[in-house]
């Protein structure tokens, strides 16, 4: 079964160019920005899945 988007909300905020903040320079914190977005995918992956589960019990 198809899943249907009826909205999106898209939020943007623009500010004059600054200097990188210093918790995202380095070999380090990329290591640790892969690591957030791994989880990030992993739970939305799992409430995709969930939402779909309960769609199939209905």
């Amino acid at each position: 079964m198809p899943i249907e988007i009826k909205e999106l909300h898209i939020k943007a905020v623009v500010a004059a160019r600054q200097s990188r903040p210093p918790a995202w320079n380095g070999l380090g914190a990329r290591n640790e920005r892969d690591k957030l977005k791994k989880e990030l995918v992993k739970e939305c992956i799992e409430k995709i899945l969930q939402l779909l589960d309960d769609k199939k019990e209905r």
